[in-house]
């Protein structure tokens, strides 16, 4: 069978992002991309698993030479998992709250026109991407592309996802502020790269880029290229301590505060009881987890 000459594109939108403008923006996607003379495959389901299902078969059966996802970091994340260890390029047109790993990655950001010009234009870099799995768990193993969580800030993570007012960044401000005053310190079990430890910890995460939860920079020299994984370590400190410390992600500032440890690694195991791990902003399973790194997994359009 002889494949097309027009390129294919495959477009996935979130019409949430953006304050529900998701929609409307992947209208405004479609129209560029076709007026630049591609094919646009609408892979978009009616959730986020549906979705992720036509664009899988898309990506096996060859019907798309590049998968575009329109959103934010949740999109981003989604198309990892569609994209990580095959040759469709992803190219992302950031819109959503955070856009966190667009920003690491030098993309536009709620910049429509400038995001489908990189698409076409750019060049396809291949990029670390994370394998996630569970030791009892016998599926697939998930991806992820920017900042694992299982601390404090994961725990924060299910406190918003219950809460159905405010919207947007308010609402996991709001979430920190009734965590805070009944947070204690995690007794964690950890291995990194077949080395074991044991600590009570604020937070560990576990990250390939550099930032999470619209703007905190947890891990500020994470390179999604160097084939490393920075894990960030808030050793247990008083309440009252952290409270001063955690608003310092923001900034990056507080690396250099004595609790902060950073271990650079390739494997890690993270565990500990009760906390459910988050990645890109989206739920994953309950800790342990089995997270690594792998080299050039994910061919990304910048």
């Amino acid at each position: 069978m002889t494949r097309p000459t027009t390129e294919r594109v495959g477009l996935l939108v979130n019409p949430t992002a953006g304050k529900d403008r998701g929609a409307h923006v992947g209208t405004v996607v479609a129209d560029l991309l076709e007026q630049a003379g591609r094919e646009v495959v609408d892979l978009t389901g009616l959730d986020a698993a549906r979705a992720e299902r036509q664009a899988r078969q898309a990506v096996t059966e060859g019907r798309i030479d590049r998968l575009v996802v329109v959103g934010g970091d949740g999109s981003a994340h989604l198309g990892t998992n569609i994209c990580a260890g095959t040759d469709v390029p992803l190219g992302v047109v950031a819109v959503g709250t955070g856009n966190d790993v667009a920003r690491a990655l030098g993309l536009p950001v709620r910049d429509v026109e400038a995001s489908v010009e990189r698409i076409l234009t750019g060049t396809v870099h291949r990029i670390d991407a994370v394998r996630v799995s569970r030791e009892d768990d016998g599926g697939d193993p998930r991806w992820y592309l920017g900042v694992l969580c299982g601390g404090f800030d994961a725990i924060v993570n299910e406190r918003a996802n219950r809460m159905r007012w405010p919207r947007g960044q308010a609402r996991y401000s709001l979430a920190v502020l009734r965590e805070l005053p009944v947070f204690a310190a995690i007794p964690y079990e950890l291995t990194l790269d077949c080395r074991s430890r044991s600590t009570r910890a604020m937070l560990v995460c576990v990250a390939n880029t550099g930032a999470f939860g619209g703007g905190m920079s947890v891990a500020p020299e994470a390179d999604p290229a160097d084939g490393l994984l920075d894990v960030v370590i808030i050793h247990e400190i008083p309440v009252r301590t952290f409270l001063r410390v955690f608003p310092r992600v923001f900034t990056g500032t507080h690396v250099s505060h004595p609790a902060v440890e950073i271990v650079r690694a390739r494997q890690v195991r993270l565990g500990a009881a009760g906390v459910i791990g988050y990645a890109d902003g989206e739920r994953l399973q309950p800790l342990p987890l089995d997270v690594e790194v792998v080299p050039g997994a994910l061919p990304i359009i910048r």
